[in-house]
């Protein structure tokens, strides 16, 4: 990537709905050029798709959790991540360091979708041995955006 195909790259994520011609001008090519490069970076993968970014409050998900799991030894994880992969509720899945196995981002409805989402879809798996759960009383920061860095120093 370099210095337009970054530019190119934080437009579009600051503004998913920004037109080719907005586009243009933040990279100082003409729109076609700007048309080509943001196809490449989607071929690339750098841009891997087009999203809204929802109110959860407004769409009925305001309960905002987070759960460590911890798996049991020597037991197979592809039902575990096979489930959470599914569920809707599990906006972020990833496998951990240390003590625990899996560290999830969930938006439920209330309190008693969190609870049976748990009671079933984390428990009902024979190779979880233990959930912990954490309930956001707050939300400083949430964002998808993420950080482009600059293009690495030249070698000479």
């Amino acid at each position: 990537m370099d210095d337009i195909d970054r530019k190119i790259a934080v437009a579009v994520q600051q503004d998913g709905a920004a037109g080719l011609a907005d586009l243009a001008k933040v990279s100082g090519l003409s729109v076609s050029a700007t048309a080509e490069r943001v196809k490449r970076l989607e071929e690339r993968g750098v841009i891997r798709g087009w999203h809204a970014a929802l109110d959860p409050v407004a769409v009925g998900c305001p309960l905002l959790a987070f759960l460590r799991v911890a798996m049991r030894p020597g037991k197979e994880e592809s039902a575990f991540r096979r489930t959470m992969r599914r569920h809707e509720a599990v906006l972020e899945c990833h496998a951990l360091t240390g003590e625990w196995t899996f560290l999830l981002k969930l938006r439920m409805a209330d309190m008693a979708a969190l609870e049976t989402f748990i009671a079933e879809e984390v428990r009902g798996i024979p190779a979880v041995e233990r959930v912990a759960v954490e309930v956001a009383l707050a939300t400083v920061k949430e964002t998808a955006l993420v950080p482009v860095a600059p293009a690495p120093p030249e070698e000479e």
